[in-house]
């Protein structure tokens, strides 16, 4: 007996479908590397909570390589995107077996001084003991190279710094970056909001290459150090040792070496929410089970030059994800270009 045509269309249509990357299932074909959000009428859970409107949105799921901490280097990454009039919301999963929150604390030694703790083995800002877990995404807002290339267009290596520059290929090129800082920004329900340019790196009049922040109106992050550079400055509540590892900047107190015995530590960092264009993106991020859950949102327009404007809806957007796993620098990457479309 022939087969009947529609039934060898429908396997030619499945084989196809497996060569070009796509998965078929329910009716739906989804394009491997990319993302689709799904329009919601309201904003969908923001606490992690799986709720019907994340679980309607068909998630993405991408390998990222090559990082330090992370078990062979690697994780996968779930990505979920939905809409709405006016805001895209996200929610990111990937395992990690530790959560990294001891970021740079100072610690009373036994004479009686404080000593900030770093990893002794940090050559060139790369701190994989004493730091904390971060996610970034980046993405294109004006460089033709990054449509091709992905995030590799703009990572230089070889250039002055053990592990590489990032910047733009050409000049009026720019990227925006997402860089959730688990202590720094995760605490205080922000994602930083940053960007790449083509500048080049200078020792001096560039350390950070085409590396960075979007203007900022208030709040941030700065170091808890004293004046002469020897303590901390301030304290947590009470003077009580750590944990927590980070101090909101509307409770710190000024600092009293008396409340504290040999071994105990201060945080080395005080949070606040930023306020402006740097602090466009809000998060709330949950780790449990080994499993780290990031919900994230942000206006689809935010008028910013600095940032991707999200108002085509018939566009197609791209970007690259990178999962840094109590690592200062190196991270896990996404390999190639990962795209979303609204749906």
């Amino acid at each position: 007996m022939r087969p009947s045509s529609r039934w060898v269309l429908s396997v030619f249509a499945v084989a196809l479908g497996v060569a070009l990357g796509l998965t078929v299932g329910a009716g739906d074909a989804q394009v491997k590397n990319q993302l689709t959000a799904k329009k919601v009428a309201g904003a969908p859970s923001l606490d992690g909570a799986m709720d019907a409107s994340w679980q309607g949105a068909v998630p993405m799921t991408v390998k990222v390589l090559g990082g330090r901490g992370l078990q062979n280097g690697s994780t996968e990454v779930s990505v979920r995107a939905v809409y709405t009039a006016d805001t895209v919301y996200f929610l990111m999963q990937y395992k990690d077996e530790t959560n990294s929150i001891r970021r740079e604390p100072w610690q009373k030694q036994a004479d009686g001084s404080w000593k900030k703790l770093g990893d002794p083995s940090d050559k060139g800002g790369d701190n994989n003991l004493y730091y904390e877990d971060k996610w970034a995404m980046i993405w294109n807002v004006s460089s033709p190279t990054f449509e091709q290339r992905g995030c590799f267009s703009a990572c230089h290596t070889g250039e002055g710094k053990p592990f590489g520059n990032k910047y733009t290929p050409n000049p009026g090129e720019r990227l925006d970056m997402w860089h959730m800082k688990g202590v720094r920004t995760g605490t205080v329900d922000q994602v930083d909001d940053q960007y790449v340019d083509n500048t080049r790196y200078d020792k001096d009049k560039a350390p950070e290459a085409g590396r960075k922040s979007d203007p900022n109106t208030g709040g941030g992050y700065t170091n808890n150090v004293s004046d002469d550079k020897k303590s901390p400055k301030f304290a947590l509540p009470g003077n009580k040792p750590a944990p927590p590892f980070w101090i909101m900047g509307s409770e710190k107190e000024p600092f009293d070496d008396s409340k504290y015995k040999t071994g105990d530590e201060v945080p080395g960092i005080i949070v606040a929410p930023y306020t402006g264009d740097r602090g466009d993106i809000s998060a709330k991020i949950v780790y449990q089970d080994g499993v780290r859950t990031s919900v994230f949102w942000r206006k689809l327009v935010t008028g910013s030059e600095y940032d991707v404007q999200f108002g085509d809806l018939k566009k197609e957007y791209a970007f690259g994800v990178a999962v840094f796993d109590n690592a200062q620098v190196r991270h896990a990457y996404s390999p190639g270009v990962l795209k979303m479309k609204f749906e």
